[in-house]
């Protein structure tokens, strides 16, 4: 049976959350593979809103098995309070439905608040970061002094590791004019919470195993945008894991022949939240008009979001680093009235022409975009669940950019519903 990873394609925010819950119907498992709850996703069920941050998007399908993977990073008291949050509007999680990945490194309070001390005393470059504490967990993880969700079962095990990462912490804390931290209520915090935690904790890698060879079909949800990942997007503002399709197997621990498709979400515009280079950011009307229309504003965050037209050269890379067999665009409707619509298809340096955005920041920041222009349409789109729905301007729109990128549209979103989807090829076609 199909396996699907869902990447978002650009920098974050481009509509997984909805793409995820609707796929989940056709899959058995779905299991987020990387990120923390500095990522947010919003479902819109029926005309009901649920807002997750840590929790994978299927919770809210029936008879499904969501897994937190051991790619992500995991704040244990936010887990705790958005569970509540989403039992509160009838939404059933337990143990039975809910699997969260021995091994998977926790956030603990002293993360947040060094993320935040080094953003707010960093007066070159900020680098945009929530402030969660995703980045200085991914760091300890390297360091090999995190605390992960198998260590809260052994209470000398955990007073060991968070000895361990004292000692680190509280000499860098001393640097930045930081009190030390208390070991001794840490470790009463971590054993109180432990006995609520440790009920999900699972062998992910074996379960999974043990369903892939059952024939049951695996939904890999990513966070965050290719743009974000640590390697291959706009570094030094980035997130602070790999986010591209190769790391669903890791971040679950499955070998890279369990993923049989790759799904890129993909805005029919371009969004990008924080600091960093955004070649087709627009700071006019139409700018104005793409966020209002959208709502852009971060789940997560609050944080308005940068709008700019559509950048196909972007788009171009991450279906390579991310080996992208079909996009599904949505959003297709924020763009129903505007008389005429731009596509980025490459970038002048300089008077020297790219295809591609070069690696270089400085290099990224004087790229000029080059324009490709396009017809818009009057007619609405919001709602079309058929081709036949479509204005011929939207289908063509939709074709140039299937052309530009040279990867097919398997899916164009065309609301925050559900059920407002055109499905052109079904990812877990067999």
């Amino acid at each position: 049976m199909a396996n699907v990873v869902v990447v978002g394609a650009q920098w974050g925010d481009e509509g997984k959350g909805k793409i995820v819950d609707w796929l989940s119907e056709r899959a058995d498992v779905i299991a987020r593979f990387q990120g923390g709850h500095n990522a947010g996703h919003t479902l819109v069920i029926d005309g009901k809103v649920y807002k997750l941050h840590a929790l994978p998007s299927g919770v809210v399908r029936g008879g499904k098995l969501s897994v937190i993977g051991n790619g992500v990073v995991l704040d244990p008291w936010h887990l705790l309070d958005e569970i509540d949050t989403i039992r509160s509007q009838g939404v059933e999680i337990s143990p039975e439905n809910l699997m969260i990945a021995e091994n998977t490194p926790l956030i603990l309070p002293f993360h947040g608040e060094l993320d935040r001390a080094r953003e707010n005393q960093n007066s070159v470059a900020k680098i945009g970061t929530t402030g969660r504490g995703i980045g200085p967990a991914y760091e300890d993880k390297v360091g090999r002094r995190v605390i992960r969700v198998a260590d809260l079962a052994d209470d000398a095990t955990l007073v060991l590791r968070v000895e361990r990462a004292l000692v680190h912490h509280n000499a860098l804390r001393k640097g930045l004019g930081l009190t030390e931290i208390d070991g001794d209520a840490l470790i009463a915090k971590l054993r109180e919470i432990a006995p609520k935690i440790l009920p999900f904790a699972a062998p992910v890698w074996k379960v999974l195993a043990e369903k892939r060879k059952a024939g049951k079909r695996i939904l890999f949800e990513g966070a965050q945008g290719a743009l974000l990942d640590i390697d291959f997007g706009t570094y030094p503002f980035v997130t602070s894991s790999n986010v591209i399709a190769g790391q669903a197997a890791t971040g679950v621990g499955l070998g890279p022949t369990a993923i049989d498709y790759v799904l890129g979400i993909v805005k029919a515009y371009t969004t990008r939240v924080g600091e960093g280079p955004f070649p087709t950011e627009l700071d006019d009307a139409d700018g104005q008009r793409l966020g209002e229309r959208g709502h852009e504003f971060g789940t997560t965050t609050g944080r308005k979001r940068r709008c700019g037209w559509f950048d196909a050269a972007l788009l171009r890379q991450t279906c390579a680093t991310s080996g992208i067999t079909g996009i599904c665009l949505t959003k297709l409707d924020v763009l129903d009235g505007f008389e005429t619509l731009k596509i980025c298809v490459g970038y002048d340096l300089d008077g020297k022409q790219l295809d591609y955005l070069p690696t270089a920041a400085d290099q990224q920041a004087r790229c000029k975009p080059i324009y490709e222009e396009m017809p818009g349409w009057s007619e609405s789109t919001e709602g079309a669940r058929s081709w036949a729905d479509l204005p011929a301007n939207a289908i063509k729109y939709v074709k140039r950019i299937e052309e530009l990128i040279d990867c097919p549209a398997a899916l164009v979103s065309t609301s925050p519903e559900r059920e407002d989807t055109i499905l052109v090829t079904d990812p877990f076609a067999d």
